[in-house]
């Protein structure tokens, strides 16, 4: 796994709260929001984190800006969102021999407040005390994955989410 590096937290703060919604970039293909692509379709975009905490860290979304899980998806929309969550779960668990996929949903109304869940595998081996919210936070140290691995890991992914998928 490649070490983790310090994160300029108070300039990540910074920036999520100035600019406009990353998300809403990233699917426009804006070069100032890139992020290696894992899938996307009429309404899901699947992409790798660009802060990742550990090895295939991906974030999950409604291509619409969507801001309030409980009122601006339909339990369909919900469920067609989950099912590529799950979809994505078994491709991570399986390439990457994960322990365990975590799954949240962050944001807020005051910074990334556009409906995304981060999808992240735990590898086998990572010692209890820097499992769960330790293994997540950016606080402890950011993976710094050259351009080209990142590449490669994203092509990986999205051949496993693929093949999941037609599976499913």
């Amino acid at each position: 796994m490649s070490k983790r590096t310090p994160f300029d937290l108070d300039g990540y703060l910074r920036d999520i709260t100035t600019r406009p919604c990353f998300i809403c970039g990233v699917v426009s293909g804006d070069p100032a929001f890139f992020h290696h692509r894992i899938f996307e379709d009429e309404e899901t975009i699947i992409f790798l984190s660009k802060y990742p905490t550990l090895p295939g860290y991906c974030l999950v979304s409604p291509k619409k800006h969507r801001e309030d899980l409980a009122q601006d998806l339909s339990t369909e929309e919900y469920l067609r969102l989950q099912r590529h969550i799950h979809v994505l779960s078994r491709a991570l668990k399986k390439l990457l021999k994960a322990e365990r996929i975590y799954v949240l949903s962050l944001g807020s109304q005051q910074a990334n407040s556009h409906i995304h869940f981060h999808v992240v595998p735990l590898p086998a081996g990572v010692p209890l005390q820097e499992q769960q919210y330790h293994a997540l936070m950016a606080e402890h140290g950011v993976l710094q994955i050259p351009a080209d691995e990142m590449a490669r890991l994203a092509e990986q992914i999205t051949q496993a989410f693929l093949e999941e998928l037609s599976a499913s």
